[in-house]
């Protein structure tokens, strides 16, 4: 039977150094010589973009203000009660979280609209897709305005000939 090896216990170090380029030159690393990201192909608006990162950040901003809010609780309890209801506190919030993003998904997968999230019901991630297959039986989808296609058929009462289209065509032309 072959030995094993083990793996060595010593600490091996890499130094590691940093050439700068000469001003003009690019790193031999960075072929791509821009930073800047390309835009999508998908062909997404701008607006719905910025509304998207807007609200990014505003919901970043909510959860490091709730972070210090949370850290001077925690700092100020000076006894073992204090400390427990700070974690209660916080441990409540996370599952009032875990929930909310349970529902969304669960509503996501089964293409509920949000206001009917909201509405799902159930312990358990089974019983939230019970319910919401049960809901995605009353949810219509939304049908577009016009199935035409763009083009109106002639409400005129004649036939189309094609024989006779096609003998009016070379008539018309000169060859």
């Amino acid at each position: 039977m072959p030995e094993q090896e083990t793996p060595s216990t010593e600490e091996t170090t890499v130094e590691e150094t940093v050439e700068t380029p000469p001003e003009g030159e690019t790193p031999k690393g960075d072929e791509t010589g821009s930073t800047e990201e390309k835009p999508t192909e998908e062909g997404v608006p701008a607006e719905v973009l910025r509304k998207k990162l807007t609200d990014a950040n505003a919901e970043a901003a909510n959860y490091r203000t709730k972070l210090r809010e949370t850290e001077a609780k925690l700092s100020s309890a000076k006894t073992v009660e204090e400390f427990e209801a700070a974690t209660a506190d916080l441990k409540g919030q996370i599952a009032a979280l875990e929930r909310s993003i349970l529902l969304n998904n669960v509503a996501a997968k089964y293409e509920l609209p949000p206001a009917l999230a909201k509405r799902l019901t159930g312990d358990d991630e089974a019983a939230l897709e019970a319910d919401a297959k049960e809901l995605q039986k009353l949810v219509a989808p939304e049908q577009p305005q016009s199935l035409s296609g763009g083009l109106t058929p002639e409400t005129d009462g004649d036939d189309f000939d094609p024989v006779k289209a096609a003998q009016e065509a070379r008539r018309s032309r000169r060859y």
